[in-house]
């Protein structure tokens, strides 16, 4: 692969390598919806006693995958909006599983293949699963093309790959055979990162003589994980009836746990990072686990943003959202910029990095910047500098297709390929006029799809 663009960021608050578990929770906070998931279906009754493992409720939109219940506890349905509350929680041992025959979406006779994909579906470890183009949730009943199999994350902070696998290395190789026995004949790629570390090499001599997997390198620049740039970059066309799967580490592991231990997969490697963190660092939680109870002791800063994943692509977690949903991958907690800098405009900018390399700082090594929720400075018109499109990954023009949005020139705007945006964010966070292109063209993408093709999806 020889992947074109992207950019990497230097920002304070790197994780450590090392894990911490959190303590046990009184109460949990599970929230209904996640990035892909809205568990409409609600599967317990208010005040009833539920035990680890349980689903509590499902998303009849996504083959009712559920939202588990991590630990028992005491349903509360009303008690938060928008959340399942468990109080009165207990870590209790975890039942044997058994089939639930009343599956909606299960065929009849499933064969082995089919069993492990139910199997994985019921015990939490299918959400891990991403359409390779389109990251929705694939049909755990479709058989893909192809399956990307990830060991690496680059947006500052996610879990990194090499923290997941690094002491889990049996389990991983194991994880990989489980989803190498749903398949047929079609191919796994692994993505490795292409730099000479103890962790690769131990990964590569493990899978010495493993004929099905595709051993790829990487380069560490972001966005050089994303699903949808490695499926293009390996050749992997689209196609809705033949879909390309993709799985990171984290992933693979979850489907050693559920089919060779049989155990729901409920407990999450989350990065705790950014410049407001004390001690960045990784954390081994559960969904649902009080935020303010993550933040709270690790932040001094009074006033700070909390992002639920990356500092590029994170949304904001709002003050309603009170526990970790179900896709959480890490929180990212930036400072807020609470006062106007004095004469901010006239300084040489020592402690600021800038893509086009303007500020005094270029004299100075390398560093990582503290970054806050601060502009530093006003947005500005379009001034067609062309950043954007150094540092895309997706070969596309972002700063002419924000000309051809802004003006409605829908058409052109698809012409331009607008579709073949990753969201990475990059275009975004180097542009000097500080617009936000990343969410203008998720918005694009959408519009287009209404008033452009709204009349074939209904045909």
């Amino acid at each position: 692969m020889k992947p074109r663009g992207g950019y990497n960021i230097r920002v304070a608050g790197r994780p450590a390598g090392a894990v911490e578990a959190l303590p046990e929770p009184d109460t949990l906070y599970l929230p209904l919806r996640s990035r892909r998931f809205n568990f409409s279906e609600i599967c317990v009754k208010d005040g009833e006693r539920c035990g680890p493992g349980h689903a509590i409720a499902k998303d009849p939109e996504n083959y009712f995958v559920p939202l588990l219940a991590p630990r028992a506890g005491t349903v509360r349905l009303d008690a938060v909006e928008g959340h399942i509350v468990l109080e009165d929680v207990a870590k209790l041992p975890e039942e044997t599983y058994h089939p639930d025959d009343d599956l909606p979406h299960v065929p009849k006779d499933l064969g082995s293949s089919g069993m492990k994909r139910y199997k994985l579906l019921a015990l939490g470890a299918w959400q891990f699963l991403h359409d390779a183009h389109t990251n929705a949730l694939p049909d755990p009943f479709d058989t893909p093309s192809a399956v990307i199999a990830s060991t690496i994350r680059l947006e500052p902070f996610l879990a990194r790959g090499d923290v997941q696998v690094r002491k889990r290395l049996v389990n991983f190789t194991r994880g990989l055979e489980h989803l190498q026995a749903l398949l047929e004949y079609q191919p796994i790629h692994l993505i490795l990162p292409e730099v000479d570390s103890d962790l690769a090499s131990r990964v590569r001599d493990t899978l010495r003589g493993h004929a099905w997997v595709n051993i790829t390198y990487v380069p560490l620049r972001y966005p050089f994980d994303n699903f949808a740039l490695l499926a293009r970059g390996l050749g992997l066309k689209y196609d809705a009836n033949s879909p390309v799967w993709a799985i990171n580490s984290e992933g693979i592991l979850a489907m050693d746990r559920a089919l060779t231990m049989s155990h729901p997969c409920t407990v999450r490697l989350i990065s705790l990072g950014g410049p407001a963190v004390d001690e960045p660092k990784h954390l081994k939680a559960m969904p649902g686990y009080p935020i303010r109870a993550i933040i709270d002791p690790r932040t001094s800063s009074e006033s700070i943003r909390v992002l639920n994943g990356g500092g590029l692509t994170g949304d904001t977690v709002l003050e309603d959202q009170l526990g970790l949903d179900a896709e959480c991958t890490g929180l990212t907690v930036l400072p807020e910029h609470t006062e106007r800098e004095f004469l901010g405009f006239v300084r040489p900018g020592s402690d600021r990095r800038s893509y086009s390399r303007c500020f005094l700082s270029t004299l100075r090594a390398p560093a990582a910047e503290r970054l806050t929720t601060a502009l530093k400075g006003e947005r500005r018109p379009c001034v067609s500098c062309n950043f954007c499109e150094e540092v895309c990954p997706a070969g596309i023009m972002p700063h002419l297709i924000h000309k051809l949005l802004y003006q409605d020139e829908l058409e052109q705007a698809e012409l331009t390929r607008i579709d073949l945006c990753v969201e990475c964010g990059l275009c975004s966070f180097v542009c000097p006029s500080k617009i936000d292109l990343r969410r203008e063209f998720i918005d694009g993408k959408q519009l287009i799809q209404e008033e452009l093709h709204s009349e074939e999806v209904e045909a």
